[in-house]
């Protein structure tokens, strides 16, 4: 295999390495001969074949390894035991490291931090002051951006967009055309998917799911098994748990939403109950479950 690099003397020390500035050996890429490029520490760093490169000021160190198309320039960092494959960029202030992967097209740059076991891939974008890391999964057309944080077995793909100071974590995933900002948080083995749009302060945990194109925003909160979907808004302060289901309705008011409450407070009231008990022997036991259900 005939290489297109070679290491030269110009030296930098980085974590008490010895990292050696490149320079190219021919044309390939963008790249021209004669070209110098950024740190390495080794042949082990970069590989020969393709159109992968180290730009000026870029590094690259440790056990981590660029190939394919991948370019790396700027002040970024891909070090550990990092591997950026494909097609990929890695520019600005970014650093890769730990275990993991970035491959595909995808884009990390400006200061983002992905680490540990994370997967960047396909078309995805981590940018801004990001941190993926973990064992999470980010691809498909996704931004993940601002402040956000994605960690834990968390998963953000197809066209979702993770910005602000959100946290994704747990075994959460947001997909679809999903848009979460603000503080929200996505936790535990909620799903947020479809047109939704969660943020602000807004909380969706447990086995909680948003869909369709429904809003959560405000102090909302939405867990355990409940279902908010449709055109559903949830804001304010409200709570939507239990084994709640929210299609059209807004609940935009400082409240618990739960069905066997609300309609304990039907049954309770006196023009309603007598109309409804004994009609019919299903709606009976149904009554029954339901005042079973609240304790009464």
């Amino acid at each position: 295999m005939a290489k297109k690099y070679e290491l030269i003397r110009n030296s930098v020390m980085v974590n008490n390495r010895t990292l050696y500035q490149i320079k190219a050996l021919k044309d390939f890429g963008s790249v021209k001969k004669g070209d110098l490029g950024g740190f390495i520490e080794s042949e082990n760093n970069l590989n020969h074949d393709g159109n992968c490169w180290v730009y000026v000021k870029a590094q690259v160190y440790g056990d981590a390894y660029v190939s394919g198309d991948v370019l790396v320039s700027g002040n970024a960092r891909v070090y550990g035991k990092a591997r950026v494959y494909g097609k990929a960029q890695v520019f600005g202030g970014a650093h890769v490291s730990g275990n993991a992967r970035v491959s595909g097209k995808a884009l990390v740059c400006e200061s983002a931090r992905v680490f540990r076991n994370a997967r960047v891939f396909e078309n995805a974008r981590v940018y801004g002051d990001a941190q993926v890391f973990e064992d999470t999964r980010v691809f498909g057309n996704v931004r993940v951006y601002g402040n956000v944080q994605v960690f834990g077995n968390a998963q953000v793909y197809g066209n979702a967009e993770v910005s602000g100071d959100v946290e994704v974590s747990g075994n959460a995933h947001v997909y679809g055309d999903a848009l979460v900002s603000g503080n929200a948080q996505v936790s535990e083995n909620a799903k947020v998917y479809g047109n939704v749009y969660v943020y602000e302060n807004a909380k969706v945990s447990g086995n909680a799911q948003v869909s369709g194109n429904a809003q959560v925003y405000g102090k909302a909160r939405v867990y355990e098994s409940a279902r908010v979907s449709g055109n559903a808004q949830v804001f304010e302060s409200a709570r939507v748990y239990g084994n709640a289901r929210l299609g059209k309705v807004p609940v935009n008011f400082d409240c618990d939403f739960n069905p066997y409450k609300a309609l304990k407070e039907i049954l309770n009231c006196p023009e309603i109950f007598p109309v409804l008990s004994g009609l019919n022997e299903n709606l009976d036991k149904l009554i029954s479950t339901i005042l079973i259900k609240t304790g009464t």
